[in-house]
């Protein structure tokens, strides 16, 4: 296998052709779009990871006539899940058409544009999921089979100076735990650079879990571990009678919920 000098096996010669078509034909279309995954993960950590599929972000209302775009041109394509997911592919490469996260949570909109930098990757000039927003979706994929706390931490280690915390915690809004888990996780694991992280931040967010943690409960029993693992914290949904966070807080449907779950892979917990 060929590998790049980074030591990560190389991008097969067709499936770049394959990447940089799609961008074109993207970039050609007019229909706004940004490009995260490996790539931007790239541009932001110098971490090089490439995969057999391009992550394209683009607003919710756009994403039927960015999958429009690739049907016309040749791509087989098809929306396997509505509430956050649409595919293209050509025979063996695959387009992920992005337009909010596997939970209902993240859902793409103009502040991602507003913040996006221009790049080019490939060759081909594209702008870039923002930092901020690349750091919110990976922190909620905390599943058994994968877990992005690895690339959360990477993120604030290359970019701890530029992202934008104010906004950042705007964008968690009532999942501010989360972030701070992340923060103090990044502490851990780079015990020399916490200081990178702004001491206000730090401390608004060490006082808020002090002085607001038990503020206000919600009235029913709620599980929010179904926000950052579909399969995990089905046992509590099942068998202790905890409410879906993703049903109450309106970021999924019932239905969104049953389908995303039976995509699960069985397994002896999950039949």
């Amino acid at each position: 296998m060929t590998r790049s000098p980074s030591g990560t096996p190389a991008l097969a010669p067709e499936t770049r052709d394959f990447y940089i078509r799609t961008l074109g034909l993207l970039n050609a279309s007019g229909v706004p779009f940004l490009l995260g995954g490996a790539y931007a993960f790239a541009r932001y950590t110098a971490i090089e990871r490439h995969t057999k599929d391009l992550d394209v972000f683009t607003r919710p209302e756009d994403a039927p006539r960015l999958l429009a775009v690739l049907r016309d041109a040749g791509y087989e394509t098809e929306v396997p899940f509505a509430h956050w997911l649409g595919k293209a592919h050509h025979g063996e490469d695959f387009v992920d058409v992005i337009y909010s996260s596997a939970n209902g949570v993240g859902r793409v909109d103009d502040s991602w544009f507003e913040h996006a930098p221009e790049d080019e990757v490939l060759g081909v000039p594209v702008r870039l999921v923002p930092v901020e927003e690349m750091l919110w979706h990976k922190a909620y994929v905390c599943e058994r089979e994968r877990f992005d706390g690895a690339d959360v931490a990477h993120l604030i280690r290359a970019k701890a100076e530029e992202i934008d915390w104010g906004r950042l915690v705007q964008r968690f809004g009532p999942h501010w735990q989360l972030l701070l888990a992340h923060v103090l996780l990044f502490g851990f694991v780079y015990p020399g650079e916490r200081g990178r992280i702004p001491a206000s931040f730090r401390q608004g967010m060490l006082d808020r879990f002090l002085v607001q943690d038990d503020l206000n409960p919600p009235q029913e029993r709620v599980c929010q571990g179904t926000l950052i693992s579909r399969e995990q914290y089905l046992p509590d949904l099942r068998v202790w009678g905890y409410a879906d966070a993703r049903i109450t807080q309106g970021y999924m449907t019932p239905a969104n919920v049953a389908h995303w779950t039976a995509a699960i892979e069985p397994t002896e917990e999950n039949p």
